[in-house]
């Protein structure tokens, strides 16, 4: 829970889940994230098992990221919180008051 706890720990595997799997494809899709702390959190995230880093022997290298079971069991448990967090985000109440508005 400590990795998944660290600051773009949760928007690198959603970006995972999502379909990201070479470097610059995740951090182009979690907004913020710099290459650096890019680097360090997948090595993090590798450590504990979460993140498969497969290395193909292509020239040049080509490496890219995979959510490991364990990192796939760890998103299925943690979809209620994204659930509970999308439906109380204050842009997205804003989004539906305006629709609702509209609509009248």
């Amino acid at each position: 829970m400590e990795i998944v706890g660290r600051r773009w720990s949760s928007g690198i595997l959603l970006a995972m889940a999502m379909g990201a799997e070479r470097f610059t494809e995740i951090q182009h899709r979690v907004d913020g994230l710099s290459g650096r702390m890019l680097s360090v959190r997948l090595r993090e995230l590798e450590e504990g098992g979460l993140v498969l880093r497969i290395v193909a022997p292509t020239t040049p290298v080509s490496i890219t990221y995979r959510l490991s079971e364990r990192g796939m069991d760890l998103l299925r448990s943690l979809q209620p919180i994204a659930h509970y967090a999308r439906r109380w985000d204050p842009s997205v109440e804003e989004q539906r008051g305006a629709a609702a508005s509209g609509s009248r």
